[in-house]
């Protein structure tokens, strides 16, 4: 095998969640840095960035998906070709927030590994005057009971949304998986790095 071929890899990272909450918000936030108020169906949808970390060129798959729950065969597909998850609620939808967690029951159900990267991902603080789901009841179940990463966010503000991309990649541990002579620098990827893309319509930016 070439080394070329050996330092090529992918990640595939999948938005789940009720539909209306924001998932293609936060995507197009992070890969466009745009904003679109109006709310659009997505059925599912599948964004490739390549990026180069270290010198090591990592595809990042961004699969977007459908907030119906009319699609069971899709979404279980979706799971399983999938590294890491972000389960998306709005904080002022609790029902949106009872579909995270069958979600999240459905992956570990799919996947059968209780340590799988999973970021659940409050959207749509922005909204605080209509908030209906407290941060601190969240946190705590989300971190002391299931030993997941938790963060709130705004597509419309642009608040965390690159924190939650950060996080998913940081869980999924790309620079180990890359080289054993990156591990030292976990504690330091992606967190003390610049992970947005390029404003121009090119595929590739550099992580370090």
């Amino acid at each position: 095998m070439s080394l070329e071929v050996k330092e090529k890899t992918q990640v595939r990272v999948v938005f789940l969640g009720a539909a209306g909450v924001g998932k293609t918000a936060l995507i197009s936030r992070f890969l466009q840095d745009s904003f679109e108020p109006k709310h659009r169906r997505t059925v599912e949808e599948l964004h490739s960035k390549e990026y180069d970390i270290g010198g090591m060129k990592v595809t990042v798959e961004i699969l977007d998906t459908s907030g119906s729950y009319s699609f069971p065969a899709m979404r279980k597909l979706s799971i399983q070709s999938s590294d890491a998850f972000a389960l998306v609620y709005a904080v002022d939808d609790p029902e949106s927030l009872e579909a995270v967690k069958s979600l999240r029951d459905e992956i570990l159900e799919i996947k059968e590994d209780k340590f799988t990267p999973i970021v659940v991902v409050g959207n749509k603080v922005d909204r605080e005057e209509e908030r209906q789901v407290s941060a601190e009841d969240v946190l705590a179940t989300v971190e002391m009971d299931w030993n997941n990463s938790y963060l709130e966010a705004s597509a419309k503000d642009n608040a965390n949304v690159v924190e939650v991309f950060k996080e998913l990649l940081q869980q999924v541990n790309l620079p180990s998986r890359l080289s054993p002579a990156l591990r030292r620098r976990r504690e330091t990827f992606p967190k003390d790095t610049d992970f947005r893309p390029p404003m121009n319509k090119t595929n590739s930016c550099i992580l370090s």
